[in-house]
């Protein structure tokens, strides 16, 4: 596997090669580029040949701008793990080759996720003649993030004042949209704002362990605290901790949520 590495910081570039040393050891680091220019000049001269990159970890900011002007400027022949600071960028992120989006400081079993995933959905891709659709394998490993087949999210990262935290899934009674802004609640009772809609977070998380009640609420099994038959077939569902607004599943959903919350 070729890694080429976009980063405008020294130290962090360092660091970047130890933990792939650490967690890829057959991994080979091709080049590095500091700038928006070097990146540019670097993919335009190996677009073919032995040190064509496989897999890219790129930084957002860089010395002469952001890097989404290198998808501008030159065709990025593989899928991009973003190595950034800031998760502002997370959904601009995804419309290009992303498959993945570690915020700084890097953790090494982080890393070493991302690149197993890589690594998983090459081979499911790779056909067993020597071509290879590079293209289709951008849209498998994009998908596998954003809508959750392969592998649905496990965290998310809110902010709390200043301070980012990452909540567990697991942790999460439900989603949920007020004044056209998205919260979480956790099963102990807190809440924080989640940068994404409604929509962008269900195709993410596990099917089987969501249901998206209704277009206010995507909520967790263990957060259905009661279900009610109610006129016209639908169903009004309580939930932990609890809601001041009546929640119901429409009468079409109805069957779907039974069968949902029974399976």
């Amino acid at each position: 596997m070729n890694l080429f590495i976009i980063e405008d910081e020294i130290v962090a570039a360092e660091r970047i090669r130890e933990l792939v040393q650490q967690t890829a050891p057959d991994a080979r680091i091709v080049g590095w580029a500091d700038s928006i220019e070097d990146s540019v000049t670097f993919l335009r001269s190996h677009a073919d040949g032995p040190d064509r990159p496989d897999l890219i970890l790129m930084d957002i900011e860089l010395v002469d701008g952001q890097s989404f002007e290198i998808f501008r400027e030159v065709e990025v022949p593989c899928p991009v793990i973003f190595t950034t600071a800031y998760d502002e960028y997370a959904l601009q992120a995804f419309k290009v080759h992303s498959i993945d989006y570690l915020l700084k400081p890097i953790q090494r079993e982080e890393l070493r996720s991302s690149l197993t995933k890589f690594r998983q959905l090459s081979e499911r891709y790779r056909p067993a003649g020597p071509a290879f659709d590079m293209n289709a394998l951008i849209d498998q490993l994009r998908r596998s993030t954003l809508t959750g087949p392969v592998s649905p999210r496990e965290y998310f990262l809110v902010r709390q004042g200043q301070r980012l935290i990452s909540v567990g899934v697991g942790e999460i009674a439900y989603f949920y949209s007020e004044d056209r802004v998205t919260f979480l609640k956790t099963h102990d009772g807190r809440y924080f704002p989640v940068d994404q809609p409604l929509e962008d977070i269900e195709g993410q998380i596990d099917e089987r362990q969501f249901f998206r009640a209704s277009r206010q609420f995507l909520v967790a099994r263990p957060a259905v605290s009661g279900v009610y038959v109610h006129l016209n077939g639908k169903l009004k569902i309580t939930l932990k901790p609890t809601i001041t607004e009546m929640l119901f599943v429409s009468r079409d959903r109805a069957p779907e949520f039974r069968k949902w919350l029974g399976g």
